[in-house]
């Protein structure tokens, strides 16, 4: 087989097994759930009224997503803990970005040398290779919020004040649940 065949099918045999892994590595963005392996939603409360809340989300979960669920979270913790309203005191994003990938290499060219006399003798070689590193990234976000709650009408002027029951309501048709164990 000619080496410009053979690179080929190697290439060809590459590609296949990178698409078949691809396509079985494929995952759904994590769901509006308790952590499980590190995804999903946390939370601690850390005074009579306040609690830190966290939602992390997997490397096909988008930003807006993790956003929205720690928002959604805070307000069903709000209206759990028997308050009406939130304040986020403090709010911080974290993004892990990983690289995957497969690297290609391309047969180099090989000089040997070397040469004997009577049982003694010696040999080596050199080689140059060519290759092709194909990485794909992926970014994990982590959202973080500490809130504290409050009792009775939301202050109008404070806009960092949300209604949790406004907030169910209007984030509820955009959180995906996590399917029911069964």
């Amino acid at each position: 087989m000619s080496k410009a065949r053979a690179s080929r099918w190697r290439n060809l045999v590459a590609g296949v097994l990178f698409c078949f892994f691809g396509l079985a590595g494929c995952a759904t963005p994590t769901p509006y759930q308790p952590s499980t392996d590190g995804y999903g939603y946390a939370d601690e409360q850390i005074e009579s009224n306040r609690y830190l809340v966290t939602f992390a989300g997997n490397a096909v979960t988008p930003l807006t997503v993790v956003q929205t669920y720690l928002l959604y979270r805070a307000a069903e913790i709000t209206l759990a803990s028997g308050h009406d309203w939130f304040v986020i005191s403090s709010r911080d994003i974290d993004a892990s970005t990983n690289y995957s990938g497969w690297v290609n290499t391309y047969p180099g060219a090989y000089a040997p040398f070397g040469g004997g006399y009577y049982g003694w003798g010696g040999g080596g070689g050199f080689g140059v290779g060519v290759g092709t590193v194909y990485a794909t990234p992926s970014t994990r976000y982590t959202a973080q919020a500490t809130i504290v709650v409050y009792s009775g009408q939301k202050p109008e002027d404070n806009v960092h004040a949300y209604d949790a029951r406004d907030v169910i309501t209007r984030l509820q048709p955009k959180v995906q649940l996590a399917p029911a164990a069964g």
